[in-house]
This record gives C-alpha cells, sequence and structure tokens, in this order.
C-alpha cells in the first residue's frame, strides 16, 4: 500500500476552537463547498460529502457563497492569505477550475499534496465568530465511488 495521506497548514492564528471534519469523509468525496465571505475575512465554512453537509464552522457574518464539483471533479490544491485569520482560501480542482473566496491580503500560503493522484479530502483548523486557521488534508479518491 503506497503512502497517500498527507496534511497541509494549519495556516492562521491561534485562537478559535479547534474543528475538524475527518469523521465526515466517510460520507464520501468532497462534492459541494460553502464559504461565508465577509469584507475582510473568510467568516465560516461548510464542505459537503457525498450528499452530506458537514457542521458549519465559524461566524455569521458576511455573505455565503456556494460551489458544487462536478461529478468526479477533486480539489488538488488550494492557496490562500491569512494575518491573524484566514483572509483568502482559492480551491482548484483537477478540471482546471478555480474558485477563489477573500481578499487579497495577508501572509500567502500554498497547499497540495505531498503523494501523486491524491485529492482534498476534509478540512481542520480553528474557528470562532471568524476562521481562524485552516488545514488541509489529502488522501486518495475514495475508490468506492
Amino acid at each position: 500500500q503506497a503512502r497517500a495521506s498527507s496534511a497541509s497548514g494549519e495556516y492562521g492564528g491561534g485562537g478559535g476552537k479547534r474543528f475538524s471534519q475527518s469523521g465526515n469523509q466517510l460520507d464520501g468525496p468532497i462534492t459541494a463547498i460553502r464559504v461565508r465571505v465577509s469584507r475582510w475575512y473568510i467568516v465560516g465554512l461548510q464542505v459537503r460529502y457525498g450528499r452530506e453537509w458537514s457542521n458549519y464552522v465559524g461566524g455569521s457574518s458576511g455573505d455565503l457563497e456556494e460551489i458544487f464539483l462536478h461529478p468526479g471533479e477533486s480539489i488538488i490544491q488550494a492557496s490562500g492569505k491569512y494575518k491573524y485569520y484566514l483572509r483568502k482560501v482559492v480551491f482548484i480542482t483537477d478540471k482546471g477550475r478555480v474558485f477563489p473566496f477573500g481578499k487579497d491580503t495577508g501572509t500567502s500560503f500554498n497547499a497540495a499534496p505531498l503523494y501523486p493522484n491524491t485529492v482534498l479530502r476534509f478540512l481542520s483548523g480553528r474557528s470562532g465568530s471568524l476562521i481562524d486557521a485552516i488545514a488541509f488534508h489529502w488522501d486518495s479518491y475514495p475508490s468506492d465511488c
């Protein structure tokens, strides 16, 4: 069995309460993402695994934006900016689609899997009234889908 799992991050500040969606990946691959964005920050996140939405993490200000992946499409890279809190996050898929959220200010990060043919399987991080920090967890695409 070749090694497949790797993690990138955490990117951001040390505040907030820890969250992890590691259990959600059992519901299937990531199929959609909701990002709540205010003028300066990434306020909240919710991820759909298979047909099931994860618990929402973060605050209630700002506007909710939603992206849906095509069947079989996966996120293979993420980048963004942070300063105490998450300011910007960009998801890039294996179909070449790019989904940017937030403001272009702060320290840059670029997250990608260590191993070939692995994709974003779940998120973790810290949140309160904003997303304080985010980490990306990569592994093989679930084979039973």
